[in-house]
């Protein structure tokens, strides 16, 4: 199949938000998809406004798959999560070409709020 997408994805509006109202739990996800029939490797990169970056959160995508990276869920090798209720972006860098898009599940309330876009590209 053929490749689409690129190799770097920005995403400048990240927020993990530690409440949860109802049965749902607020969360954030990176959603990749991977037409190429190669195997993505995907590392994500965290940027702050006060405080040094930090990297270490990898995921595959598989060949010619998608992947909803949870990022309340997903850990660097030392075991660390993701920062809750901190502002941030997201470098996304992927071995092989793909689509990535954001979403932010807010349930902070009774009443849900879902935010999706797709990512910047600086490579046209």
């Amino acid at each position: 199949m053929k490749a689409y997408g690129k190799k770097v994805w920005l995403i400048p509006d990240a927020f993990l938000g530690s409440e949860s109202a109802n049965d749902l739990t607020t969360h954030e996800a990176v959603c990749v998809i991977n037409t190429s029939d190669n195997d993505a490797a995907i590392s994500l990169t965290l940027l702050f406004e006060d405080r040094d970056p930090i990297c270490g959160f990898n995921a595959v995508c598989g060949a010619e798959r998608t992947h909803h990276i949870r990022l309340d869920k997903i850990r660097d090798k030392d075991g660390h999560g993701i920062p809750y209720d901190t502002p941030y972006a997201i470098l996304v860098e992927s071995s092989e070409p793909v689509v990535v898009q954001y979403s932010r599940l807010d349930a902070s309330r009774a009443e849900l709020a879902l935010m999706t876009t797709i990512a910047w590209t600086p490579e046209g």
